[in-house]
């Protein structure tokens, strides 16, 4: 696991300018550095050494050094498209999976990456053709950032690296804060950054004379056989998923996993036979606290499990680090404890796998049973429910109000994403400046496009992973180990389990009772019944405690009131939303956490700047 910066070159002094956006990353890759420039291009690189710890270096070359590789991430299956490459005549000069994308690429053009099993984003410079060439993978779990900034065209592992490079303007991307309001992450291809954006996953971009080409490779098709029963699915999981695991495996240095008291987790622990887990909570109370499930369920399987109990005062003393390192605001509370869990493993090893994606892919959150849930409600015609839905829209939100307020708008107005924070009239009201930002729901209406044919849930799941898992959960996975110089995998997101997942019938995923109906049947055979059918928590925040807490709702009231906050937001509305939580006469703790997180993003990219 490593990182990656460069630029086409048209300045004086590349070496000096990339040396210092390398030194941006090198949390990414503490073990070694290496670069190459030219008078077309500079590309630099951060290592973190897993595989072939002496050969794997970079930037890389092929054999007559006509081609330039900078890579981040695992290829899994490297062994396999080795073997096969050498038959068709070509030669490694090391054991690395890193060689084996030059090689590739020269056998097989841009639809190499199709071949490819694993996480990865990289650019390969051909100086014959004058060409770059960047792919992400298929699932988004490693990150690219570009940019054309004056003659300049910049990519990268992470934004932060592009601010030393002369022709970089760092200016706040306003819209990117609107749409954030609503789904408390940059959603799409824009960035917080002007100018600055994301390669999404499954994609790879050609650029070459000032323009760039990028191409979509693969998509996600769930096409259900409703002909097959669970326990045949139950098999399919359990091959796919050991297989998986097998390969994530892969490497030179010790291997160890996360583990919280969830069945995703759970199920990655029990099937790596690994020599070490870890977990974090906070406090006592066991609503925020899973390390005694973690250390009953590692006594269970026989392997150590090493915790850490995180306090109130660390949390928040460690967050402005922890926005910094996301390059992007995040509102997701869950990413915090992620930091804390990835630190405490990277004191021990530098490998660990983890649960993410499970939910995606087997239809794993609770949001998924609505649909399913109370649907003689759904035979009243439409436009009447509406009618209901906009009358409960105007009272305070509580339970049953929220039901018919959701059940009064179609799936494609109110199902965003597992998120949905300010509507936009909300954010409307909130923002000083706003821009005209989308609509969530025409931001999501392409992705609704493509699956309109499907069941519900399988729509719901379409989203998430286009939007969701890549802005949220996959973001705060690779950021969050990043900074800890640790490598985490996700067997779950793996394009051979996804092959498998998307052949499920929705009732085998899920139901009016169930989620990952028969994902939990898998898992079942690895661990005690009550684990595998225990509910979801995944390492959770206390935030709705502690902003009822005097120091705490001190600390985000200052913030709410700051120089910053009055050039964006009606700073009498963000204090309204936050006496009103602490006064226990509305749970707005995620939305305050939205607004908080983006002012502490803020203060660490634009210091001392309120515009």
């Amino acid at each position: 696991m490593c990182g990656y910066v460069g630029f086409t070159n048209r300045i004086e002094n590349a070496q000096a300018t990339l040396n210092e956006m390398m030194d941006r990353i090198v949390h990414r890759g503490p073990d070694s550095a290496g670069s190459y420039v030219d008078d077309q291009i500079a590309m630099g690189f951060r290592r973190l050494s897993i595989i072939d710890l002496e050969g794997g270096s970079q930037p890389m070359f092929n054999e007559d050094r006509s081609l330039v590789l900078t890579f981040n991430g695992e290829i899994y299956n490297f062994q396999k498209l080795r073997e096969e490459l050498i038959v068709k005549g070509h030669t490694f000069a090391n054991r690395a999976d890193s060689e084996v994308l030059l090689h590739a690429y020269e056998e097989y053009g841009c639809n190499f990456v199709k071949r490819l099993r694993g996480m990865f984003s990289f650019v390969i410079w051909d100086k014959n053709k004058r060409q770059l060439f960047g792919a992400r993978d298929y699932f988004g779990i490693k990150p690219m950032y570009y940019a054309h900034m004056g003659d300049s065209f910049l990519f990268g592992s992470e934004i932060k690296s592009f601010l030393p490079h002369p022709h970089f303007r760092k200016e706040l991307n306003e819209e990117a804060l609107e749409n954030y309001l609503s789904f408390q992450y940059s959603v799409g291809t824009d960035t917080f950054f002007q100018n600055v954006y994301k390669l999404p996953p499954a994609h790879y971009f050609v650029y070459q004379d000032g323009k760039m080409e990028i191409t979509r490779y693969w998509e996600p098709d769930f096409q259900p056989e409703e002909d097959k029963n669970l326990e045949y699915w139950v098999e399919e999981i359990e091959k796919a998923f050991d297989d998986s695991v097998e390969a994530h495996k892969i490497s030179d240095v010790e291997v160890g996993s996360f583990l919280s008291s969830g069945v995703d987790s759970s199920y990655v622990a029990c099937t790596a036979h690994v020599d070490k887990t870890f977990t974090v909570g906070f406090g006592e109370d066991k609503r925020y606290n899973e390390i005694s499930y973690a250390e009953e369920l590692s006594q269970y399987i026989d392997v150590k499990n090493i915790s850490k109990t995180i306090t109130a005062e660390e949390f928040w003393a460690t967050f402005p680090k922890i926005q910094y390192h996301m390059d992007e605001p995040l509102a997701d509370p869950a990413a915090a404890a992620l930091y804390f869990v990835c630190n405490t493993a990277a004191k021990h090893l530098k490998v660990a796998l983890s649960g993410e994606g499970a939910d995606e892919l087997f239809g794993g959150y609770n949001i998924y049973k609505e649909p399913l849930e109370k649907t003689s409600y759904d035979k009243i015609p439409f436009p009447i429910r509406r009618l209901i839905g906009k009358i409960a829209g105007l009272f305070p939100a509580k339970r049953g109000l929220n039901f018919l307020v959701r059940r009064g708008q179609r799936l494609e107005e109110r199902f965003i994403g597992n998120a949905y924070m300010f509507k936009p009239k909300e954010r409307r009201a909130l923002l000083k400046h706003p821009v005209g930002a989308p609509d969530p729901a025409e931001i999501c209406k392409p992705y609704y496009d493509k699956v309109k044919d499907k069941e519900t849930v399988t729509k719901m799941q379409f989203i998430d992973l286009n939007l969701w898992m890549v802005g949220d959960i996959l973001l705060k996975a690779d950021k969050m180990s990043m900074a800890n110089s640790l490598e985490v995998r996700v067997p779950f997101l793996d394009k051979e389990v996804m092959k498998v997942a998307q052949r499920i019938p929705q009732k085998f995923r899920v139901n009016a009772k169930n989620t990952k109906f028969a994902m939990r049947q898998a898992a079942l055979r690895r661990m005690p019944p009550q684990v595998a059918d225990k509910k979801k928590l995944g390492f959770p925040v206390p935030t709705r405690v502690w902003l009822k807490e005097e120091t705490y709702y001190n600390i985000v009231k200052e913030k709410f009131n700051s120089d910053v906050a009055n050039t964006y937001f009606h700073t009498d509305q963000l204090v309204r939303l936050l006496d009103r939580h602490k006064a226990g006469k509305e749970d707005n703790s995620r939305k305050i956490w939205t607004v908080y997180t983006f002012l502490v993003w803020y203060d660490q990219f634009f210091p001392n700047k309120a515009e």
